[in-house]
């Protein structure tokens, strides 16, 4: 029965706090659909977080890859003073890049809805 009541309580503390990612994300990024975000990607900063692996069998034409997990080391590569067009697979990991780049100054921060995964447009794979 203890292990039981400990579970629940991970689930739940685990749920939570991806549900304050989606929260504040938000607030702080303009999730665009397909069309809008061709339409501004190009004069701004397209940055793939997914891993290199992910990257490598495709990606958006003109994307930089800057994988979520090496934030802290590769954050630097990027200016806040310009929009930022991001996406990863789905959404989580592009959510918790945009509120780490609103820590750091960033203000216009734009998400592919749905991903990479419900892209239509150009692609180029390694």
């Amino acid at each position: 029965m203890k292990f039981l009541i400990t579970l629940l309580v991970v689930i739940a503390a685990i749920v939570l706090y991806q549900l304050y990612f989606v929260v504040r994300a938000r607030r702080i990024v303009t999730r665009l659909t397909e069309d809008e975000f061709k339409q501004g990607y190009r004069k701004a900063q397209l940055i793939d977080v997914r891993e290199q692996r992910e990257f490598d069998a495709g990606h958006i034409l003109g994307a930089r890859n800057i994988p979520f997990s090496q934030f802290r080391q590769r954050s630097n590569e990027l200016r806040t003073d310009l929009p930022i067009y991001i996406y990863c697979q789905g959404s989580a990991r592009s959510n918790r890049f945009a509120i780490k780049m609103a820590k750091k100054g960033a203000k216009d921060i734009y998400q592919l809805k749905g991903g990479y995964q419900g892209w239509k447009g150009k692609t180029k794979a390694k």
